[in-house]
């Protein structure tokens, strides 16, 4: 089955030449030259992985990334110039699943999606049988429907999300050190990328704590990783 994708950048050219490499490598590309066509185009096209540039005019990619998030929970990784430390914590908060910094070569594009796509796919896939639902305190886990729900209240979580809760969840009271958390949620090449983790414990426990200041179902153990359970 072909991948549909979405390109949304301001600048023509780019937009180009990343709909020519990709539909060579057998993608099908759909393109937005702004945030506001791309999501006209998110709705009508239901593309299943999306590639968002940051600066953009009317609409900030920013702010097109929240609004994405708010319809969809399809894949998104942040294709921009900017390459700060603050702008790569700041769209992984956004909710966007992944940041390349351009130019970016064809190979590595390529690489990044398909293990964004594999993430997606696979997140309730390769859990064990045993833990299709999982009870802790105040939170229901269901893998099999990739549902959460807080005292019966269901929790929007990203694919990205919910796969680094349900790795969490699966293994309730081990310490789980950070590379292990990131090589079986982001992948082995992601295990330079720490800030990654930081920012989606973070997303979690906002959204799952009841006091995410004083986490009790996401704890710490200091310069190892974290723990699952109370």
């Amino acid at each position: 089955m072909i991948t549909k994708v979405l390109l949304i950048d301001d600048d023509p050219a780019t937009c180009n030449l990343y709909q020519i490499t990709l539909e060579r490598l057998g993608f099908d590309v759909k393109t937005a030259y702004n945030g506001i066509d791309g999501l006209k185009l998110a709705y009508e096209h239901q593309p299943e992985i999306i590639l968002l540039d940051i600066m953009m005019p009317e609409l900030s990619g920013w702010d097109t990334c929240q609004r994405l998030r708010q319809m969809c929970n399809v894949p998104i990784i942040m294709l921009t110039a900017l390459k700060q430390q603050e702008a790569i914590i700041k769209g992984l908060e956004m909710g966007a699943d992944d940041y390349l910094v351009k130019p970016v070569t064809n190979t590595e594009l390529a690489a990044r999606m398909k293990a964004v796509l594999r993430r997606s796919n696979n997140s309730v896939t390769d859990f064990n049988d045993q833990d299709k639902v999982i009870k802790e305190s105040h939170l229901i886990i269901n893998v099999d429907k990739r549902e959460v729900k807080s005292r019966g209240k269901r929790i929007n979580l990203t694919p990205t999300e919910f796969r680094l809760l349900a790795t969490l969840a699966q293994n309730r009271g081990r310490v789980l050190s950070r590379n292990f958390l990131i090589k079986h949620v982001w992948g082995e090449e992601y295990l330079d990328q720490k800030q990654y983790l930081h920012v989606y414990i973070n997303y979690l426990r906002n959204k799952i704590e009841d006091d995410p200041n004083q986490p009790r179902l996401i704890q710490n153990v200091r310069s190892v990783g974290y723990r699952f359970g109370m």
